[in-house]
């Protein structure tokens, strides 16, 4: 029965980190981006996020974000959220599902702990801006 699941894989769709000049806060802050770097529109995206892990020994865990998009053009990127400083020491997860054509996709991304470092970056494909990746 399991043998007959199958499970499609995400392939050229992804995460990246980058860092913005806020107005609001008067310096640089993370913004989580959905990469589409695929020949194929991502229909009715869902993305769920949340941060949680452990800060001076004690468990820590966000409230659960919802986004949603219709579509997601081929070769396009759209922004998600602002990943506030505060979160920056946690884990950051982004459960991103989607539809290309009939087809069900799903993939968890996850920004480890202290990841998101200004050191740890490299270009990011389509917006060509260094962020950190995560495939």
């Amino acid at each position: 029965m399991k043998k007959d699941i199958v499970i499609p894989e995400v392939e050229n769709v992804f995460l990246a980190a980058v860092q913005e000049w806020s107005d609001d806060f008067m310096e640089k802050v993370w913004y989580a981006y959905l990469v589409n770097d695929s020949d194929f529109n991502l229909d009715s995206v869902m993305v769920v996020s949340k941060a949680f892990g452990t800060i001076d020994g004690e468990m820590k865990k966000t409230s659960i974000l919802r986004h949603a998009f219709v579509e997601v053009p081929s070769v396009s990127v759209v922004k998600i959220e602002l990943v506030e400083k505060s979160l920056l020491p946690l884990n950051n997860e982004f459960m991103v599902t989607f539809f290309i054509g009939n087809t069900l996709y799903d993939k968890k991304f996850i920004f480890k702990a202290n990841s998101l470092d200004e050191n740890k970056t490299e270009e990011v494909p389509i917006l060509f801006v260094d962020g950190v990746m995560v495939k």
